[in-house]
């Protein structure tokens, strides 16, 4: 029975978890996936939490079994939430001072970790999605290179303004800089409402 959470983790590229989310999480399993090339025969469900991929991108690029794995369960519609170093990794490269770096491909956008493209971006968030309000933080000083890309639900500050901060639905993948707090939740509306990405 396909029931598993596949979480990503170790001690830099992915280590932004909070203890809560892994135990609102059933049947979790984790990996490594600068060294590990997980097995989806029996998960349902893959988490990336936020991190630090930017420096840890030629161990990331070294790992194509694991990419082109994540970019398969992707596809045929497997559920994944990415948050912040997450949702870079799904993107289709990383850019940095020394070069371009392939990431898994599931997003189509380049984010730049280049020192003349740094910023910070900082704040708790909050949207709606699928009729539930959803809270989180934001923090990171990467950026998507060239425009930011159309969001597919709005995003706002703590003080209700509007941010530009997008949130990607793609098939069945969830991505966002956003760290969530209640991610057991985010996976349960992906499969109560459609994808409106088709990038």
């Amino acid at each position: 029975m396909k029931n598993k959470t596949l979480i990503a983790r170790n001690e830099e590229s992915f280590s932004f978890i909070y203890q809560e989310v892994i135990d609102s999480l059933e049947n979790v399993e984790f990996f490594n996936p600068e060294t590990d090339v997980p097995s989806f025969s029996d998960v349902s469900r893959l988490y990336l939490p936020g991190g630090y991929p930017e420096k840890h991108l030629d161990a990331l690029v070294r790992s194509v079994e694991t990419r082109n794995a994540i970019l398969e369960f992707a596809e045929r519609g497997g559920s994944i939430v990415a948050e912040c170093g997450g949702m870079m990794y799904l993107c289709k490269s990383i850019i940095t001072d020394e070069g371009e770096f392939p990431m898994c491909g599931v997003l189509p956008y380049t984010i730049t970790a280049r020192k003349q493209d740094r910023k910070l971006s900082l704040g708790y968030r909050r949207f709606v999605y699928d009729s539930r309000e959803y809270r989180g933080h934001e923090f990171h000083y990467t950026q998507f290179l060239g425009n930011v890309p159309d969001s597919s639900i709005q995003v706002y500050d703590a003080r209700g303004n509007e941010v530009s901060t997008p949130v990607f639905r793609h098939k069945n993948v969830f991505a966002s800089y956003t760290h969530l707090y209640e991610v057991a939740s985010i996976f349960t509306s992906i499969s109560n409402t459609k994808a409106t990405d088709k990038e």
